[in-house]
């Protein structure tokens, strides 16, 4: 899939001067800072999961990694990623190119807390190429998120 109709959300939101199409992949988080130019912790990672058999996105931090027994008091079961093979039938977009907006409507978009340590994150906007910069702030906003969560591990808050 092509970033176009992302790009139109965007347009409407006022936030499609933010995105920046890359001319190699942004598919993994190390890839998308190398190509960005930021740390690997302020890649928005967009996840799919299976909750009660329906589709649910979290989006973390690039360093977090999701704690089961967090997720579990969050969502009531164990973390089930959508199969690789089914992502694009779901959310419309490639693994590697999942956005937290432009999804089909229905699919709840969960922030975790993870993200709110930084001025800018950075999430993949539609395809493996293309990247948008937004505040966590605007990112709530732009993705209609259903709130914040606490889902991960493996990062720290410095206080």
């Amino acid at each position: 899939m092509d970033n176009a109709l992302v790009k139109t959300y965007l347009e409407e939101k006022g936030y499609a001067d933010r995105l920046t199409v890359h001319d190699e992949t942004i598919d993994t988080v190390e890839h998308a800072a190398m190509r960005i130019g930021c740390s690997e912790a302020e890649i928005a990672k967009t996840l799919s999961f299976i909750v009660d058999n329906k589709p649910v996105i979290v989006v973390t931090a690039g360093d977090g990694r999701i704690n089961s027994s967090k997720f579990k008091a969050q969502f009531h079961t164990k973390p089930h990623m959508i199969p690789r093979d089914q992502v694009e039938e779901i959310t419309g977009f490639q693994p590697g190119g999942v956005c937290p907006f432009a999804i089909p409507e229905g699919i709840p978009v969960w922030l975790d807390v993870s993200m709110k340590r930084f001025e800018y994150v950075h999430p993949a906007a539609g395809n493996e190429y293309t990247s948008v910069k937004l505040t966590p702030e605007e990112l709530e906003m732009v993705s209609c998120a259903s709130g914040w969560c606490d889902v991960c591990k493996g990062w720290e808050e410095i206080e």
